[in-house]
């Protein structure tokens, strides 16, 4: 059983991770659920209502740096093809 955090830390969390972009709210739920060990992928994305597979993938980013120039969170040409 993972340990949760007080309700007003909780709040403090979950509005920082809204103040993010799409790869710093990654890399954010990854270090919180490393953090918390056990059950932490699933409380995190509970937190902070995003999946299981974005705190996941926030791990492996950890452990792994993108090659994603810093200051954008596609790499290059991702997105929409121009009509």
């Amino acid at each position: 059983m993972v340990l949760k955090y007080p309700l007003d830390i909780e709040r403090a969390m979950q509005q920082v991770f809204q103040s993010l972009g799409e790869h710093d709210r990654r890399i954010y739920a990854g270090v919180e659920a490393c953090k918390l060990g056990h059950g932490g992928i699933g409380y995190i994305a509970q937190l902070f209502g995003c999946d299981r597979k974005t705190v996941h993938r926030g791990l492996q980013e950890l452990h792994q740096p993108s090659s994603t120039p810093p200051g954008r969170s596609r790499k290059k040409g991702a997105g929409e093809n121009p009509a």
